[in-house]
């Protein structure tokens, strides 16, 4: 596809959610990754599931990134946490603050990302590559756009290597952010998240929830395929074929995919994208 590409994946909850993920990866391992990250549900639900994952794809041969949120975790479970993903092999880890699990004050002794970035810094040097967030349409929790960039800053300075954007559909929020940061002296490789389009309410309750804007002439053009499912996932796949070009063009430096654990919509983009 002429521009290093990665995929996102969550950890499967069942036997047959395993199953069906090792064969959507092993779909997705032809367009050659640079790496796979998987997921970390709140509070670290999910830890099991999503260190599970990153060693079954280390083991396919692939470099596999680890999320690692920092919400309600100390510091002698962070430090455990990454002896354990060193042991299996990691060196590439995507630090958030994460999601509280529904009920729970902030505890802890972290209270932002860059709070993360610093101690794993310090705890383990350069064992790791380290990726952070960034929000094109400005973090939902933000005060302000401003503020939404020093906390974008203060990661990178605290150690982050590069960052993995929140999905969006407007190209020139990607461009701008990208502009504003460079503006505050932040060189990191800033990489688009792409969430391919493939089922309307899903993507409407996911939007809702994290703050990417649907543009509207989309978000009408969805609405108006009801629930003809063939008619939206072509549309989708010739929106963010277009959204992938203009980032391509404009000079991203990579392109990282949320799959949703599958390869389906993913795979016709890359096919897409391909030169004759």
């Amino acid at each position: 596809m002429n521009i290093p590409i990665s995929f996102e994946f969550f950890p499967p909850k069942t036997p047959e959610g395993a199953d069906k993920l090792r064969l959507t990866r092993q779909a997705l391992y032809a367009h050659r990754p640079e790496f796979c990250s998987v997921t970390f549900g709140a509070g670290g639900s999910t830890q099991e599931g999503t260190f599970s994952t990153v060693k079954s794809i280390l083991e396919e041969g692939v470099a596999a990134a680890s999320h690692f949120s920092c919400v309600g975790a100390t510091k002698s479970t962070v430090r455990d946490q990454l002896g354990l993903l060193r042991a299996m092999g990691v060196k590439r880890l995507v630090a958030l603050r994460g999601d509280l699990p529904s009920g729970y004050g902030m505890g802890g002794e972290f209270h932002y990302a860059s709070d993360l970035v610093a101690f794993i810094r310090a705890e383990t040097g350069d064992a790791f590559h380290i990726e952070v967030a960034a929000y094109p349409e400005v973090h939902p929790q933000a005060k302000s756009a401003e503020a939404d960039l020093q906390a974008f800053a203060a990661k990178v300075r605290a150690g982050a290597d590069s960052a993995i954007t929140q999905y969006f559909f407007n190209a020139d929020a990607y461009f701008r952010f990208v502009d504003d940061i460079r503006r505050l002296g932040v060189e990191v490789p800033v990489v688009p998240g792409i969430m391919p389009i493939t089922s309307s309410t899903q993507l409407m309750r996911f939007s809702d929830a994290c703050g990417a804007e649907i543009p509207r002439w989309i978000r009408l053009r969805l609405q108006g395929f009801g629930d003809d499912t063939a008619s939206i996932k072509s549309f989708g796949l010739d929106v963010m074929t277009a959204l992938c070009d203009r980032l391509r063009a404009g000079g991203a430096p990579a392109i990282h995919f949320y799959t949703m654990n599958q390869a389906g919509a993913t795979t016709e983009i890359i096919r897409r994208l391909m030169p004759d």
